[in-house]
């Protein structure tokens, strides 16, 4: 039941979050820095993509892993995430430079 609460909860926030920042840049569309925003939407959406094609499938191997069966190349795999993850958050800090640099 929590999954699936979990599941609930991040579609509909996601879906909020998502047409608020749409209405944000249609109705701003006619000023200047409307292209620090679409850019700033674009990286949102690679840091989505980034979390469910390169760090989700890394997460789920390890939710299988136990002491008896971690692979020989278990560090090699956490160290893959930890790069990834800091290209993404890099990735999202872009992207509020963009929204920020677009309000001035």
């Amino acid at each position: 039941m929590f999954t699936a609460l979990e599941v609930v909860t991040t579609v509909v926030v996601g879906v909020m979050v998502g047409v608020e920042f749409a209405v944000w840049a249609v109705t701003g569309w006619d000023r200047d820095g409307i292209g620090l925003v679409v850019g700033a939407g674009a990286l949102l959406l690679l840091s989505v993509i980034m979390s469910i094609l390169l760090l989700v499938p890394i997460n789920n191997r390890g939710k299988t892993w136990t002491p008896d069966n971690r692979p020989a190349d278990r560090k090699e795999q956490l160290r893959r995430w930890d790069r990834f993850h800091y290209v993404r958050v890099a990735v999202i800090v872009a992207a509020f430079a963009l929204l920020a640099a677009a309000r001035t």
